[in-house]
């Protein structure tokens, strides 16, 4: 390459570069904001200053127990002041970060161990009976540190050290060890596996640095921000918000369980502004009575699956401002974000709704996004009927798969990580997603979008959770199947939701089947379709 007049004696260094981290944030948090509350659990309320000290006190102590560079650590925990430590204190010892799912069983977790070749588990109290589980199946098991929670029973791991003793072992002046360069890996979070072992999604300190600010600015959130923890921080960790909350120096509100009873008082007493939800979450806070004593406007980021516009319109009305987002655990969480136009403000309230309820456009820190042909990635019309598969690229797609060279190379073909999500792409640029690929439908010839259907029975009054999977059919090879769960109190037959599909939707798409019984969810709240579909082998729809 040949050089310029820009590049002679301009060279980078310390003065001018530095590698992005979010751990910086949290050192700017303590110095301009030292008195300001950073997190609230129950009786603990610590400042920034105390927070940080605490980071460095456990970034240290793991340095002197021989944690280096590299190394795992993993975390066992609900949304608590500790979990939402180790995701500034591991990164600054030099250590990457596995949040590990509370809702796993033993030889998944397990299996994360010994995949991520952890050094030490942090694991609290009220999870330590499936940790022993999982530690008894490892040849080489982690170190182990236990967080004595009041809240949590007592520790079922007979070696185990406190965490506050730890933390008491380390020094509170330690200075964070920098990353060499963006790409180092600062997390890995692996996904639900629900198709076989799960694979280990590496995240870089550029791209969670890059995330963590999208979040604010796509979402417009001001200084001192107050962000209640219903999402898990397991969770991409947690969208990348642990980091975003030392951004703007704001309150994160921990909640060890999501009830929409807890959420309602915390985000009374505590002044919520902001806080993140899967869509079934949405529906609980909605139906709760206690919601007529929230008196401020309060942000909604909701994900994981698309929102019912029935449930935005809920929420709306209750003085929620509900943004919809989308991404993967393979793009730090929210790589879409369905921006608002103000050109829509005159639509009814219908109209509003179904705008909302689209994924939209790629966030600002994302570099492109675009629906596609998934053979030859040619771009689909934008006419907002012709189906192809979301890829995104960019700064904030992982790393790649953990021990996984082949199927990183899958999903990175033709440099574009491929979603496995089909949507179609409006003339706005607006995308919304139809389907994952396996979930589509295809009934004679005809493809079914069963978010479709599923929006649809959303809006019957005596609806509370519904999914709609694939079911067997001789005449036309499959057909919907639609798996219910009614309100409390709450009445609707077979014959009923049929007709209110009728009305709603063409008739090839109405659900030949209708199955009343509750959902089974993930704990971010995805409905496990995969054991709908074994369900519907086993005659449940009959």
């Amino acid at each position: 390459m040949t050089s310029s007049i820009y590049d002679h004696q301009l060279d980078q260094r310390a003065a001018n570069y530095q590698a992005l981290s979010p751990i910086t944030f949290i050192e700017r948090a303590a110095a301009v904001y030292p008195e300001r509350t950073a997190v609230v659990s129950g009786e603990i309320r610590r400042t920034w200053a105390e927070t940080y000290r605490r980071c460095r006190q456990l970034a240290s102590a793991l340095q002197l127990l021989g944690i280096d560079k590299n190394d795992t650590v993993s975390v066992l925990c609900p949304n608590t002041p500790e979990h939402f430590e180790a995701h500034f204190a591991v990164p600054m010892a030099g250590a990457v970060l596995n949040s590990i799912n509370t809702r796993l069983d033993a030889p998944s977790i397990a299996f994360i161990l010994g995949h991520s070749e952890a050094k030490v588990l942090i694991v609290d109290n009220e999870l330590s009976a499936v940790a022993a589980a999982a530690l008894e199946k490892l040849d080489k098991p982690p170190r182990v540190i236990s967080v004595n929670s009041p809240e949590a029973p007592e520790c079922q791991i007979a070696e185990t050290q406190d965490y506050e003793a730890f933390l008491s072992s380390g020094d509170a002046q330690f200075t964070a060890v920098q990353p060499d360069s963006e790409w180092d890996a600062i997390s890995l979070n692996y996904t639900s596996g629900t198709t076989g072992d799960p694979k280990g999604v590496v995240y870089h300190h550029r791209g969670a640095y890059l995330n963590a600010t999208s979040n604010a600015v796509s979402w417009s959130m001001p200084d001192a921000s107050v962000y209640l923890w219903t999402l898990p921080m397991f969770h991409c960790n947690g969208w990348c918000f642990p980091w975003t909350m030392a951004l703007v120096a704001g309150t994160s509100v921990c909640l060890r369980q999501v009830r929409a009873d807890e959420i309602v008082e915390r985000i009374v007493s505590e002044k919520v502004d902001h806080f993140c939800g899967a869509p079934i979450v949405l529906s609980m806070v909605a139906d709760n009575p206690g919601i007529a004593a929230i008196d401020h406007k309060v942000k909604v980021m909701t994900a994981g699956a698309p929102p019912p516009a029935a449930v935005i319109q809920r929420m709306e009305a209750a003085n929620f401002d509900v943004t919809h987002v989308y991404g993967l655990t393979e793009t730090y969480g929210p790589c879409v974000v369905s921006s608002w136009n103000p050109d829509w403000d005159t639509k009814s309230e219908d109209e509003k709704a179904r705008l909302k309820a689209r994924q939209g456009v790629r966030v600002p820190m994302q570099e492109a996004l675009m629906v596609a042909n998934p053979d030859t990635l040619e771009p689909v019309r934008r006419d907002g009927e012709t189906l192809g598969e979301v890829f995104m690229r960019g700064n904030i797609v992982m790393k790649g798969y953990l021990k996984n060279p082949a199927t990183t190379e899958a999903s990175f073909n033709g440099d574009w990580f491929h979603s496995g999500d089909l949507a179609v792409w409006h003339s706005d640029g607006y995308i919304e997603i139809k389907d994952r690929s396996k979930d589509i439908i295809i009934s004679g010839g005809e493809n079914i979008s069963s978010i479709e259907i599923e929006d649809a029975l959303y809006r019957h009054p005596a609806v509370q959770d519904v999914a709609i999977v694939a079911a067997p059919d001789e005449k036309w090879g499959e057909t919907p199947c639609a798996f219910i769960t009614l309100k409390p109190g709450q009445t609707a037959s077979e014959d009923d939701l049929r007709q209110h599909c009728r009305d709603n939707l063409a008739h090839f798409k109405v659900p030949r089947q209708f199955v009343f019984r509750e959902l089974p969810r993930t704990s971010t709240g995805k409905v496990q379709k995969f054991v709908l579909r074994e369900w519907v082998k086993e005659g449940a729809g009959e």
